[in-house]
Formats: structure tokens, sequence, C-alpha cells
């Protein structure tokens, strides 16, 4: 399939801005204790874990004493598992659907700290008749696989509101750019996709008719968007270090906590999650758009959010059974 120039620039811009520098924010290597480096999956370009990288390599001596120093590792949510797995990596990033669905077939990674909560929008184009997601019924939309988090929380969030993200719309499945391109062209009406491509996309004069955690809150009365995804390890690992783990989590923690009290730290770190200096109206509405994606927070109000998700999982018919054991190691940041 053929994609737009827009696609494209789309794409290859998240690419070529991830090379590029930081911005204005300066960044000094942290401590580098003793110890063999943590081998921590690097998130893709031009998504919102990409942020992580240039803001925990910014925080110097406010790493916690004793971290071994960090290797960030190529790699994506197809190879994750196999990584952790053979010990290429030790850490990742897994959302709680994902890894219920994981355990059935003899996995066990464990989350064991905070990482972004629910960020996927649905948007129409600007001249579009349609207001809100219930006007899409019988209309053809695009997102992510059946296998994303996106798409599963998307098809939670959806049947609480009373809609079938199978049976209710003409759902075209497929990657990023895939569903970049099908929007562009016109061919569907309406995509459902995380920032910061969202953000681009409404500079872009696209319009945003809902929210997944919006959905989920209005649905559940949580005042949190749902837990997405965050860090996550084979249990094993977790046992063997203990005091690591609780160190890293606390690091990540410390992140998103400089986000949601400086939201314009984003437009700072632009080019590690894609936009480049000329996109203006885009990185404009980082601080706005994206203040709520980083979670701080590592505790029993989160893990209820996650089991819930389960639940409705099982509901929904994305999973055919609730774990035996939770997903989250239950210890919470200090």
């Amino acid at each position: 399939m053929s994609t737009s120039p827009l696609s494209r620039r789309l794409f290859t811009q998240g690419i070529a801005a991830t090379l590029a520098s930081a911005g204005t924010i300066s960044f000094a290597a942290p401590p580098v204790p003793n110890g063999k480096p943590l081998r921590i999956a690097l998130p893709s370009p031009g998504t919102a874990g990409a942020v992580w990288k240039p803001l925990i390599e910014g925080m110097g001596d406010r790493v916690p004493a004793g971290l071994p120093p960090i290797e960030w590792v190529v790699s994506d949510p197809g190879r994750m598992q196999v990584q952790l797995m053979a010990g290429s990596l030790d850490i990742g990033f897994f959302g709680p659907i994902g890894l219920a669905g994981l355990r059935a077939r003899g996995s066990d990674i464990v989350l064991f700290g905070p990482g972004t909560t629910n960020h996927s929008v649905w948007l129409v184009k600007g001249d579009s008749r349609f207001r809100k997601p219930q006007d899409l019924v019988g209309r053809r939309i695009a997102t992510q696989p059946e296998t994303s988090e996106t798409y599963q929380q998307a098809r939670i969030a959806a049947s609480l509101a009373g809609l079938d993200l199978k049976k209710d719309f003409e759902v075209m499945l497929g990657s990023p750019l895939a569903n970049l391109a099908l929007f562009e062209r016109g061919d569907v009406d309406a995509v459902i996709i995380l920032e910061p491509t969202a953000s681009r996309l409404v500079a872009a004069g696209a319009r945003e008719i809902g929210r997944v955690g919006g959905m989920w809150q209005d649905a559940t009365g949580d005042r949190e968007d749902p837990y997405l995804i965050g860090l996550a390890a084979q249990r094993e690992w977790l046992d063997q270090n203990p005091q690591t783990a609780q160190g890293l989590a606390r690091l990540f923690a410390d992140a998103n906590a400089r986000v949601a009290a400086r939201p314009t730290i984003l437009q700072e770190v632009h080019a590690h999650i894609g936009l480049k200096e000329s996109e203006r109206d885009a990185i404009a509405l980082l601080p706005q758009r994206m203040k709520t994606t980083y979670s701080s927070q590592w505790n029993a109000t989160v893990w209820r959010g996650i089991d819930r998700q389960i639940d409705l999982a099982v509901k929904a018919g994305i999973l055919a059974q609730r774990p035996s054991r939770p997903v989250y190691n239950g210890i919470a940041l200090a």
C-alpha cells in the first residue's frame, strides 16, 4: 500500500528528529556507579516514551544512589518478550492486558513501575460532520492491531460507552504509518491514534472527538486515565534485584513528575519525540495535550485500575480468563 507525502514525512521526520539535538535543555550524563549496566528497551522514535532517555540523562545527581548505569537497547513490542527471556534485555515496557494474555502462554513478566497512562484519541478531519465516537457507528475507522494495548484499551473504553469496536464499526487494523495514510487519503472516517502523532495531526487541521482515557473516566468515575504501559521484567530478575528494581521505578517516577510539574519540558525535548523545529504549531500543543500522559504513581490505586482493566478485558472477550497471579509486583514506591 502506498503512503501519502505527509505520512512519509511524519515517519521520516520522526526518525531523523530523534537523531537531532534535544533543543534548549542541557543534558548532563548521570554519574556512573560500578556494576553491570541495566539493559532497558529504547522506546521507538516518535512515541511518548522516547522522552525518557533525555529526561533521565538530564537528571544528574538525582539518579538514585547505587543504581547501575543504563544501557538503552533498540527494541520493539514484538521482540521485547523474546529479548527479556533471552537476557539481552533486563527491562521492557508492557501493558497489563498484553501481559495477562502472555501469562496464558507461560510468560512470567511482571510490571513493577510507572510509565504512561492512556493517551490515544479519536480524530476526524477538520471538516468532518462527526462530533463524537457514537456518530461513527457503521463507518470505517483505523487503529493499531488487535494485539496492541492501544486497540485493546480502546475496545474496552468503547464498550463502557455502549459501543462494540468489532461490531459497530468497520475497523482497519495496521501500523501507525499505514493508518495515517488511510486517514489522509480519506479512506477512513476516523483514526484512533496515540500522542505525539495526534498533536501533529491536530496541528495540521484534524479534530479530536474523543479520548480513550476520557471514556474510561466517564464510565468508571476514576480521576486518572488508565495505565497504558510501564516498566516490566521477568519475575526471576525482579526477585534477584529488588533494590535495583525499586530504584529504577523511582527514577522513572521522578522523570515523569518533572513533566507533570513543568509540561513545557516536552517542548524542549521535542526532537526526541519526533518533532522538527519547523513544526511550531505541533510543538506548542505538547504541554497541553501530553501533560497527563506521564504518571509518577505506583500504588494500590494504580493496581486496582490494572485489575479492573483485566476484568473488563475478560468480559469483552479480549482475554479468556484472569491470570491466577497479578501482573504487577505489588510493591509501592516509597
